[in-house]
């Protein structure tokens, strides 16, 4: 086996015109992008990583009556092999590059559903082919390819959609509208929590085990360093709480709940990050993570602006701001949006928004958030309800929408989020972001914006 070309991820992605991961494929460039100025009748969808949350992604999407599945792609045959049956007429492959080359005039939009560590490759490579994109969250594993991305979609002109599901439910649109309304004036601070643990503190893995025949173990890998195969440490879905393939619960949870909050308060990036956890092990996140942020004010918020996020098992730690009425306990996962004229508590999920005034629940006015808030029925159906997100992307696709989480919009979220990652390799030590150069003032933690690609 011949050693793997490895480069660095700035030079991966610094030009657009060179960033496509099919330079790692022998014979293989970019196909035909996709140049009509008229939007298509129907959609013919192609999805990349079909199992665990790419079978949910893929059954919501198929809901849509104008989407026609076309390219499946996995390199868990298992999971292929069950998406196929779902869908018989649709090409199969492992590799995405081969099917973004062979399927490059046959289909509309790329779905991409992989673990953290492969969503910008193949994101990027699917947006040079003039394909509109709906990535999972989060965006993408390292800051520079968020930026990459935001700016890749912006050149090319394509709808693109965060998978971020929540973001067009009714209790989250409803607590934005309130807080941009001024239910609670302007806003000093959030508090965010998760009690999932998508952290590891032990040690790195010894040994191998035989790779399952029906797993393509170095298409898995991607881009990321080679290693032997461990069961149960990786695939499936253990990767989360891994370096080099996820970005623990605070890239998982947290853009989630990160997101209302962030939408609400018209944030940009922040200035400043602390992360208390404990010291960096070289393989896994810290399974408690404690994230200060400091912002710059906007509209909704006042001039200084801090928001903290708890994450791991017991979460979050005691404070005047998290104190509920009626000695009420927290929800397990949630934002408090604390205001000059009281605290607004969004659960995630499946719970109302709850204002908090003087110590004391209070009714909520829905007209402060519009006529179109205050008819709408409230939505309980949360399976229901979440298809709304993907059928947004797809009737953009088509014409007839436009998104609410482009990548626009979703990479700025993500550089908050992966911000914080960083800081856990810096535990306890506040570190300064510039936002125009995308740099930090503590050069050591300028390392781990990036990282390096395996040729695979």
């Amino acid at each position: 086996m011949s050693q793997p070309r490895r480069m660095k991820r700035r030079d991966f992605i610094k030009s657009t015109a060179v960033l496509s991961t099919l330079a790692f494929l022998p014979g293989c460039g970019p196909g035909e992008a996709t140049t009509e100025a008229s939007t298509p009748a129907r959609l013919r969808t192609a999805h990349i990583g079909v199992g665990n949350m790419g079978a949910e992604d893929l059954k919501a999407v198929a809901s849509h009556p104008r989407v026609d599945v076309t390219a499946l792609c996995d390199v868990d045959a298992n999971a292929l092999a069950a998406a196929l049956a779902l869908h018989p007429k649709a090409k199969t492959y492992s590799d995405y590059r081969v099917m973004l080359k062979e399927m490059a005039g046959e289909i509309d939009a790329v779905f991409v559903s992989t673990p953290d560590h492969t969503h910008a490759p193949a994101s990027m490579l699917a947006m040079e082919n003039g394909k509109p994109v709906y990535c999972q969250k989060p965006l993408t594993h390292h800051v520079t390819e968020a930026r990459a991305m935001r700016k890749l979609a912006a050149e090319k002109q394509l709808i693109t959609q965060m998978g971020i599901q929540v973001h067009s439910f009714y209790d989250y649109k409803l607590a934005t509208l309130l807080i941009q309304a001024g239910i609670i004036g302007k806003v000093s601070s959030v508090r965010a929590w998760s009690n999932k643990n998508w952290g590891y503190d032990g040690p790195a893995p010894e040994g191998s085990d035989p790779v399952p025949e029906h797993l393509d173990w170095n298409l898995w890998l991607g881009t990321a360093a080679e290693r032997p195969y461990k069961e149960g440490v990786y695939h499936p879905g253990e990767w989360r709480k891994l370096l080099d393939f996820g970005c623990g619960t605070l890239g998982d949870m947290g853009v989630h709940i990160f997101d209302t909050p962030y939408n609400a308060l018209a944030l940009d990036v922040p200035t400043t990050i602390k992360n208390e956890c404990r010291a960096p092990t070289g393989f896994g996140f810290p399974e408690n993570n404690v994230v200060t942020y400091e912002f710059p004010g906007t509209a909704y918020t006042t001039e200084s602006f801090q928001w903290v996020w708890y994450d791991g098992p017991g979460v979050p730690a005691e404070h005047p701001d998290l104190v509920l009425p009626n000695g009420d306990a927290l929800p397990e996962q949630g934002a408090m949006f604390v205001g000059e004229k009281g605290r607004l508590l969004l659960p995630h999920f499946m719970e109302l928004p709850r204002l908090i005034v003087n110590g004391a629940y209070e009714d909520i006015d829905l007209a402060m958030a519009g006529e179109e808030m205050a008819n709408a029925p409230v939505v309980r159906d949360y399976a229901g309800e979440s298809p709304k997100h993907y059928h947004q992307f797809v009737d953009a696709c088509l014409g007839e929408d436009t998104t609410t989480a482009p990548f626009e919009y979703a990479a700025r979220l993500t550089e908050t989020i992966l911000l914080g990652v960083i800081a856990g390799r810096f535990p306890n030590q506040t570190l300064h972001w510039d936002n125009a150069t995308a740099r930090f003032q503590e050069e050591e933690a300028n390392t781990y914006l990036d990282g390096t690609y395996r040729s695979f």
